[in-house]
């Protein structure tokens, strides 16, 4: 069976954590700024992690061999 390959845009875009979740950088911080609160600009600074729902889509689709970390990450907690 050949290799799945990873989507380019995903590999930029999300990196995954040791526990397995989804990291992304926040919306909304590119352009039309002096129309935002300097409240929804602060917010918009950092990252975020995903929900659960596109999580699983973005494992499961996107980046094909991260996911099997998270397995392994979960196995370890089960253990314990």
């Amino acid at each position: 069976m050949p290799k799945m390959k990873t989507k380019s845009g995903a590999k930029k875009r999300f990196k995954v954590t040791s526990s397995g979740k989804v990291k992304v950088k926040q919306a909304y911080a590119r352009h039309m700024m002096m129309s935002k609160s300097k409240k929804m600009k602060r917010k918009a600074k950092g990252t975020t992690v995903l929900c659960d729902a596109d999580e699983r889509i973005v494992l499961r689709n996107f980046l094909p061999y991260a996911r099997k970390k998270k397995k392994a990450a979960n196995k370890k907690e089960g253990d314990k």
